[in-house]
């Protein structure tokens, strides 16, 4: 009896990859990261990591912040696509967010019947339905990825925050679809990339509660070590890896793409991070390079 015990205690963390304590093996994402490494140096041990699951299949990574209701960054690897968009997709929550005794794959909002329970773990469709001054602001976008599945997956509200229309569909589309086009001509390889959010305490509030935080600025970074090295110079300097920044916000929101390091010291400030703070591992820099 107490080896059956052991058994499962060993087990469970595999077998149970929705809410996971870390992302290193493949049935925990894994693979979504850069050398198997997500970003390190957040603070807060309150933070829940998510291994994205939808059809029994890891997806893509995610760091939640509960309190706040809302993705700190998504991990996920690139596939080339025509940059194609979905189509009444439903909208899906993360049960064991919910419970720990919920199912590993995200799931429909229809499917839920707690709702309390719900609503006190994670951002639902109501969050959004009188605000009409933000939209739902993917950071895994279902453009990047090419399997009907994969793009379906991207639509957990665990993957989206607030943001404004202007520059939902303004500059950081534009910035999605940029990187969507140089990744398809220049990344020869795979393609890991991490989209993020900073915050300044601003919440959208319902029945005067606070309830999903609203980024001030979004950012993202990609890291793709085999890449074209007869790419065009205003593309190559920008490999193996780069990253972007822009504010949330009506007006000035322009998305300034910078080094990594630069990204790294901007958010440094803003952000419940150490000193230590770096979203690839070795920056991006593989051994043969």
């Amino acid at each position: 009896m107490e080896g059956w015990l052991l058994y499962l205690l060993l087990c469970w963390p595999l077998a149970q990859a929705g809410v996971v304590q870390d992302f290193n093996h493949v049935e925990r994402c894994k693979d979504s990261l850069y050398m198997g490494t997500p970003p390190r140096g957040y603070l807060n041990r309150a933070n829940k990591k998510i291994c994205q699951r939808l059809q029994d299949r890891p997806r893509y990574v995610t760091l939640y912040d509960p309190n706040r209701r809302m993705p700190l960054y998504s991990a996920y690897t690139f596939k080339k696509s025509d940059g194609e968009k979905s189509v009444d997709q439903p909208w899906m929550y993360e049960p064991q967010l919910a419970s720990s005794l919920g199912s590993s794959n995200m799931e429909p909002f229809s499917q839920f019947g707690n709702i309390q329970r719900l609503m006190d773990s994670q951002a639902t469709l109501e969050d959004y339905a009188d605000v009409v001054q933000y939209e739902r602001g993917h950071l895994n976008p279902d453009q990047h990825q090419a399997d009907p599945v994969d793009k379906a997956a991207t639509f957990a509200l665990t993957n989206i925050v607030p943001q404004f229309r202007e520059f939902n569909i303004g500059p950081w589309a534009q910035h999605e679809e940029r990187i969507r086009q140089r990744l398809n001509n220049y990344c020869r390889g795979t393609a890991y990339l991490v989209t993020g959010t900073t915050t300044a305490g601003n919440m959208i509030r319902r029945n005067n509660n606070n309830r999903v935080g609203i980024p001030e600025y979004m950012w993202t970074a990609y890291c793709c070590t085999d890449y074209d090295h007869n790419a065009p110079y205003l593309e190559r300097y920008r490999f193996p890896a780069f990253g972007a920044y822009g504010l949330n916000d009506r007006v000035n929101n322009a998305v300034v793409e910078v080094p990594l390091k630069t990204l790294e010291k901007f958010l440094k400030d803003r952000m419940e991070v150490d000193k230590n703070f770096q979203i690839f591992y070795s920056d991006c820099v593989s051994d043969e390079m």
